[in-house]
């Protein structure tokens, strides 16, 4: 009878029964898994508390108007550049008389934009004073035009409308056309991330599936890895499709990028801690299932511990002023419980029908190899273990100083907020449409400043409006007064009335921002009811929102992960000394990242919420490279005593954890497959602060330090095995 063969035939048909409900929640997952972009939410506006000012006169606009409008701006122009003549306008007003009948076949037969548009005004171009350009507004509604219509939404279907109908019927005339607005550009955002599922997976797993095979060198267990962080996904999916379409959650595409992302990272994280653990019993138990519980057992703390810490930090963004922060929350939560559950149920079941052949063709030998027998004499990691024991303080000393000289240049990274040429990696056609419409109108004409103000302070509110240096024209009302037209009363609601700005900067720059700060200034002398909204208020209030939820959330999160790590290693100093190194982690990451972004990419700008996503991801993830690390730690010291087991603990983890961090920064780097500057950017962040986690401070700065301080590192208590080799030192009660 072969060794594998001593498997308790329960455990069996455990594992078998294991396997097939896992079967179950992969189809279900796959299922909603496929559905979830038609849930996401791009819009900034969307993002804010409820008791944001631009919030507010956003939904008091939507009385005004009886709706909420989302407009595309179609901007025409002669592809040859030359002034626009009656023909060409001629043919522009035939372009917007017929925008209403352009046929939406994806959302079923019969259905046209029109049917989408707000109130029944005919669509009528405006001609730029240059006599360059006409600019055409189409009044999307804001509900019915983004509700999720299977994989897509009036709102996309409309902009790919418009494009095709001006292909057809514009640019043979000789005239050129974008569609931009606000409407445009989402449409542009959906359009990044469509496929999203498909692609980045597909990317990621890849990219994954080619490290585990030089890792293990075996054709079946990097499949067993990647079908663990599959169904882990599946099961996340399941449960993150229900929350977002309920409206429980805000769920974004950058929030289901990172979830994929996150998932296959973990899930590839914590097998293959479990599998090093595995093979490493297999080279001391003959039967693979006596092997497997050893391994089980052994790696089930760290991987909790390390999920745990993970899940609560990201648990801790519910606490953001953001949607978009607050709702990557729960998904993140989710995608690593789904990974956690997958790599401790899914794949030892796997591990456990295959037994030794899982390694095949190098299957581990019944020899008796331990760990002690590395330190200082094979591999890379025992020998730098040995460097470690050697030279400790000349070690975390310099490595500090290199990680704090990149961290001087933390304070030079720009993240107060991208225009939306900043946005996409290429121009998009809404890009394009801004650009145009900024060379022929007023900047800020695409999205006016809107001010809701008590119609008895209208008057005087519309003179310090229109006084501010920022502001280009304003008028009280929902359309502008015409010229040699009768005057038309504005519409009151609820006792108050509307005035719109149109800005002399664009409204997504800063000068529009400070445009919006002046004026909530000044009319607060006029009325205080008085609310200043509109898209450079929004972007105004995501800055905002996004510096408050650094201030609160960093700090909470760094508390929870100090509490996590107290309750697993039994101690307080140990705990700090982690924190304190993913700190110095993350601001030598920054720091590099500013450096490469304004003279490698070439990026100008950056989200505001960067930093903050960038902490989340470092410190929460980063610090599992060391829990793995410092819980074998502990558990070598329990016998050998603190220093001896600091040096097993790294020469035996060495490999495991490199590898796992390399997988996690290859699995981040897949978001940049995305177009989108921010997905590219966090995805260097976390790629390049991974590598440094794993190559530099798990590996030089914290056993370095750990070995400095010795069995102190424990405090308030010391270990047995200290205590037997150094009698002067005692237990603090």
């Amino acid at each position: 009878m072969s060794a594998d063969s001593r498997r308790p035939r329960p455990a069996l048909l455990g594992a078998v029964v294991v396997l097939l409900i896992w079967l179950v929640v992969a189809g279900l997952g796959g299922a909603a898994q496929s559905k979830l972009t038609g849930v996401q939410t791009n819009d900034n506006s969307t993002f804010l508390p409820e008791n944001a000012e631009s919030t507010l006169v956003s939904e008091a606009v939507a009385r005004f108007a009886s709706s909420d409008s989302l407009p595309y701006l179609v901007v025409f122009t002669r592809a040859d550049g030359a002034p626009l003549a009656t023909p060409d306008l001629e043919s522009v007003g035939r372009f917007a008389a017929g925008v209403p009948t352009l046929a939406l076949p994806e959302l079923g037969d019969g259905v046209v934009l029109g049917d989408f548009l707000v109130g029944d005004a005919p669509l009528v171009p405006i001609p730029s004073q240059d006599g360059a350009a006409a600019l055409l507004s189409v009044p999307l509604d804001g509900v019915t035009g983004t509700a999720a219509s299977g994989e897509t939404s009036a709102l996309v279907e409309g902009a790919d409308a418009l494009r095709a109908s001006i292909e057809e019927t514009l640019v043979p005339a000789g005239l050129s056309a974008n569609v931009g607005g606000p409407g445009g550009l989402i449409a542009d955002f959906a359009e990044a991330f469509a496929g999203i599922d498909g692609i980045l997976l597909a990317v990621a797993l890849s990219v994954v599936l080619v490290i585990l095979l030089i890792v293990y060198r075996s054709p079946i267990l990097p499949f067993a890895v990647l079908l663990s962080a599959v169904f882990g996904l599946s099961a996340a999916s399941l449960v993150v499709y229900q929350l977002a379409v309920n409206d429980v959650i805000t769920l974004s595409g950058q929030s289901q990028g990172i979830l994929f992302i996150l998932v296959v990272g973990a899930a590839t994280d914590y097998a293959l801690l479990l599998v090093s653990r595995f093979k490493e019993a297999l080279h001391d138990e003959a039967s693979a299932w006596v092997a497997l519980k050893r391994a089980w057992f052994g790696a089930v703390e760290p991987i909790v511990a390390s999920a745990a810490t993970v899940i609560l930090g990201l648990l801790c963004l519910l606490l953001a002023e953001l949607r978009s922060t607050s709702g990557l929350g729960p998904v993140g939560a989710l995608g690593i419980a789904g990974a956690m559950l997958a790599s401790l149920t899914f794949l030892p079941a796997v591990l456990l029908l295959f037994g030794r052949k899982v390694f095949w063709p190098f299957v581990p030998k019944l020899d008796h190899v331990h760990a002690e027998d590395v330190v200082g004499t094979r591999g890379i990691w025992g020998r730098v273990a040995d460097l470690v024991g050697k030279h400790p303080r000349r070690t975390w000393v310099l490595t500090l100083a290199a990680l704090l000289a990149a961290a001087a240049f933390a304070p030079t990274f720009t993240a107060s907020g991208s225009t939306i040429e900043e946005t996409f990696l290429d121009d998009t056609d809404a890009i394009v449409a801004q650009r145009v419409i900024g060379e022929h109108f007023p900047a800020g004409s695409a999205t006016p400043v809107q001010v809701v103000v008590p119609q008895a302070d209208a008057d005087a509110a519309l003179a310090v409006v229109t006084a501010d240096a920022g502001v280009e024209s304003a008028f009280i009302g929902l359309v502008p007064p015409v010229s040699g037209a009768p005057a038309v009363a504005p519409p009151v609601v609820d006792g108050n009335v509307l005035i719109q700005a149109t800005t002399t900067a664009a409204s997504d720059t800063a000068d529009a921002r400070d445009t919006v700060e002046r004026l909530r200034s000044d009319l607060d002398a006029v009325s205080p009811q008085a609310l200043v909204g509109g898209n450079a208020a929004t972007n105004l209030d995501v800055l905002d929102a996004s510096a408050r939820d650094l201030k609160v959330l960093v700090p909470t999160i760094l508390l929870v992960i100090f509490l996590v790590l107290s309750l697993l290693l039994r101690s307080i100093v140990a705990p700090l000394l982690l924190v304190a190194a993913n700190l110095v982690s993350f601001a030598a990451t920054i720091g590099i990242a500013a450096l490469v972004f304004e003279y490698g990419f070439g990026f100008t700008g950056g989200d505001p919420a960067i930093p903050l996503y960038g902490f989340v991801f470092l410190v929460a993830l980063g610090i599992d490279y060391s829990i793995f690390l410092m819980t074998r730690v502990r558990e070598e010291a329990l016998v050998r005593g603190t220093r001896p087991g600091i040096l097993v603990g790294l020469a035996v983890t060495g490999g495991v954890i490199t590898s796992a961090g390399i997988v996690l920064a290859a699995t981040f780097s897949a978001l940049a497959v995305l177009p989108l500057v921010f997905l590219v950017q966090i995805a260097f962040i976390v790629a390049f602060g991974v590598l440094l986690d794993t190559f530099v401070v798990r590996s030089l700065l914290v056993p370095a330090a750990a070995y400095d301080l010795g069995p102190p590192v424990w405090w308030p208590k010391f270990l047995r095995a200290d205590l037997r080799k150094d009698e002067e030192l005692s237990p603090i009660p």
